[in-house]
C-alpha cells in the first residue's frame, strides 16, 4: 500500500499545501486501485500531478468541513463534463447527508444531485466496508460535526488516519496493530486550546506510543502554526519514527526491517 501526500493544509489551502487529501493505492485484479481519503479545498488540482483523474476508483470522506471534501465539487465538473464523456460512477463513503451537502454547495437543485457521477454511502461504524483491495473501518471521533477516523487494511498492511478529532479514546482502539498513524495536530501544547476540535503534537505521540505503531505521519497543520513547535509537541511523547509531512511526499505502508 503506498500513500501519497496531495494536500495537508489545516483548515485551508496553505501557501504550500492544498487541504486534505490522501492518495493510497494498492495492486488490485492485475492493476492498480486508487482511493482518495478525503478530497478538501485545492486539493483536485495538485492530485493531477500524481493521478489521471479517470483513474480515481473510489473516494472516502472523513467528514464535511470544506478543508477535507469541497473539492468533489470540483471532480463532479470534470466526471460529468469530460469531452471524453462521463467518466464512470464510482463508490463515495462519506457521512450521511453528504449527497445533499455537496450538491448544495455545488447549486444543484435537482433531487438526484451528484448520484450519476457518485454513488454515496454512508459509513456503518458497525462492520468494515471493502473498496477495491481495501478494508475500511470508520469510528465517529470527537469534532464539532459528524466526523471519522479511518482505518485502511490491505494485504495486512494497516493505516489508520485520524480524521480531525479532539482527544478520545476510541483513536486508541482504533490503532491496535496499526503500522502507520496519519494523524492530524493543529493545535500547539503551549496555548488552551478548545476542546473537541483538534490535537497537539504531544497527544498524536501520545496515542502513536500507546499504540505501538511504526511510524508517525503529523498532518493538517495551519499555515499561521509553527511546524518546529508542533514537532516539538510531538518529541515530548514519541520517540520512534515520525515525519511531518509535505505535499507530494510519497510513504510505503507496512512493516519495515
Amino acid at each position: 500500500m503506498k500513500l501519497t501526500v496531495i494536500g495537508c493544509a489545516g483548515s485551508f489551502p496553505g501557501p504550500d499545501s492544498a487541504a486534505s487529501c490522501y492518495l493510497l493505492e494498492a495492486p488490485y485484479e492485475g492493476g492498480t486501485y486508487r482511493l482518495l481519503l478525503d478530497l478538501g479545498s485545492g486539493a483536485l488540482g495538485t492530485l493531477q500531478r500524481f493521478a489521471d483523474l479517470h483513474d480515481i476508483d473510489a473516494v472516502a470522506l472523513s467528514h464535511l468541513h470544506a478543508d477535507h471534501c469541497h473539492d468533489i465539487c470540483g471532480f463532479y465538473v470534470v466526471s460529468k463534463y469530460h469531452p471524453d464523456g462521463p467518466m464512470a460512477r464510482i463508490p463515495v463513503l462519506s457521512p450521511s447527508g453528504t449527497s445533499d451537502y455537496l450538491a448544495a454547495a455545488y447549486g444543484i437543485e435537482d433531487s438526484e444531485g451528484m448520484s450519476e457521477q457518485f454513488d454515496f454511502r454512508p459509513w456503518d461504524t458497525a462492520t468494515s466496508q471493502r473498496l477495491g483491495p481495501f478494508d475500511l473501518r470508520a469510528v465517529l471521533v470527537d469534532h464539532p460535526v459528524e466526523a471519522y477516523a479511518i482505518r485502511v487494511e490491505a494485504e495486512g498492511e494497516v493505516l489508520v488516519y485520524s480524521g480531525d478529532t479532539g482527544p478520545t479514546e476510541v483513536l486508541a482502539d482504533l490503532l491496535e496493530g496499526a503500522d502507520t498513524f496519519l494523524c492530524e495536530a493543529s493545535f500547539v501544547a503551549s496555548r488552551e486550546n478548545p476542546p473537541s476540535l483538534h490535537l497537539t503534537g504531544a497527544e498524536a505521540g501520545e496515542y502513536a506510543t500507546r499504540a505501538g505503531v511504526e511510524r508517525l505521519l503529523i498532518t493538517h497543520i495551519p499555515a499561521w502554526t509553527d511546524r518546529d513547535e508542533v514537532e516539538s509537541d510531538v518529541k515530548t511523547t514519541w520517540g520512534g519514527a515520525y515525519e511531518l509531512v509535505v505535499s507530494g511526499s510519497v510513504h510505503e505502508i507496512g512493516r519495515h526491517p
